[in-house]
């Protein structure tokens, strides 16, 4: 299963996608706020999304998993 994991630690600001959706390569998916920038995270996959894992306000720290790719 593919994943999409934060660049970054910081507080997801918005999840850009929902379950089901089909995602391409080089679509934003999560924006994530770190030192009062927010920053997209970017699929480097194509795939359907089968989990997301965060929702707005949490915050990730590097690597964390973001979404679960089918």
């Amino acid at each position: 299963m593919k994943q999409i994991t934060s660049a970054m630690a910081g507080t997801v600001v918005e999840v850009l996608v929902k379950a089901g959706d089909d995602i391409s390569e080089g679509q934003d998916v999560v924006i994530i706020e770190s030192m009062k920038m927010q920053l997209p995270i970017t699929s480097e996959v194509n795939g359907k999304v089968a989990d997301i894992k965060v929702k707005s306000g949490d915050f990730v720290n590097e690597g964390d998993l973001l979404l679960a790719l089918a």
